[in-house]
């Protein structure tokens, strides 16, 4: 891609993470409000006494001794998926698509026993994969069946899409697909691929792995410049419900497509990284300062969404795209 000055990031509204925490996420997103998102546990119950769609929690284990009594619960779960409460960057998560026999196995094919199983919830009650290596609690989910059309341009794992929402707007958008080097999950530090996505319609703009542009998936070899996700203005919609629902003004919100249920909200994140900027070729800047300067506050979802759409769309954003460039008026 070659070198980019400092200006031409600057032309372009990309946003650093100086600006993001000073900016954005000190200034809209009270620290009071943060265990709602930080604590997937605490998320689930909100986003369900709020009715928003989201994974079946299973089970809950606080302690060595409940442990103990999961293989007994485990004979009524073929498939689950284990996490750690407050893990972050997919960090503790254990996928299991079947069982055979006495053995379970991962969304990668690989056989673990029980005991592994048990060791792995170990590590998570000691903090071995949450914030600050805290103590913390495993949450068992029902496992998400991806939307088939997903079954060409992601490895093994389930994608997610990320939405940056900002004051109940969703601004910008990103699918993350699973790779061979990513072990099934939709991190792109672990190497899975970043989708940008029109915000006006949910069809692809570009991708990247590891930061740089690529065309094809670099295991199944399909292309991604095609791409529309289904149910997009609901999957929008669902995403700006989490503003009121949670209170913080600068928000990512992962969301799954399921195959049986459609939309359904993954978990929440009060610090979402900046590569979604990379994945679309576009700063974030510009929009969030589109959303600033609003004279007043469109207080409905279903009008935030249609905003959104109508403002953020990928042939909205070209046109403001060459005018800042050919008049070298953008902000700094």
């Amino acid at each position: 891609m070659g070198w980019i000055s400092v200006g031409q990031l600057r032309e372009r509204g990309i946003m650093g993470m100086n600006r993001r925490n000073v900016g954005y996420i000190s200034r809209y997103n009270k620290r009071e409000f943060f265990p709602l998102v930080d604590d997937k546990l605490q998320t689930k119950l909100i986003m369900r006494k709020a009715g928003i769609a989201a994974p079946e929690l299973l089970l809950t284990l606080k302690t060595q001794q409940d442990i103990e009594h999961f293989k007994d619960q485990l004979a009524e779960l073929p498939t689950f998926v284990i996490k750690p409460a407050q893990g972050s960057g997919g960090k503790g998560i254990l996928v299991i698509t079947k069982r055979d026999g006495e053995d379970f196995i991962k969304s990668n094919g690989e056989r673990i026993n029980l005991n592994q199983v048990k060791r792995h919830l170990s590590n998570i009650l000691s903090g071995l994969h949450s914030l600050g290596g805290r103590n913390d609690n495993a949450i068992v989910e029902a496992l998400v069946i991806a939307n088939p059309m997903f079954d060409k341009v992601s490895f093994e794992g389930v994608p997610d899409i990320r939405l940056i929402v900002f004051k109940g707007y969703p601004v910008m958008g990103m699918l993350r697909l699973a790779t061979r080097s990513s072990d099934g999950k939709a991190n792109l530090h672990q190497g899975a691929v970043g989708v940008g996505l029109d915000i006006g319609s949910g069809r692809s703009i570009a991708a990247v792995q590891y930061n740089k542009n690529i065309t094809h998936h670099p295991d199944t070899g399909e292309s991604l410049l095609q791409l529309e996700v289904p149910n997009w203005s609901q999957l929008l919609n669902q995403a700006s419900r989490c503003y009121e629902v949670t209170q913080l003004g600068y928000l990512g919100c992962d969301i799954v497509l399921d195959d049986r249920y459609g939309p359904m909200l993954l978990e929440l994140n009060a610090r979402p990284g900046l590569s979604i900027q990379i994945a679309n070729n576009q700063g974030l800047l510009p929009r969030l300062r589109q959303v600033e300067a609003l004279d007043t506050f469109l207080p409905s979802v279903d009008e935030r969404v249609a905003y959104s759409m109508e403002h953020f769309s990928a042939h909205v954003a070209a046109q403001q795209e060459s005018l800042e460039f050919g008049t070298g008026i953008a902000n700094t």
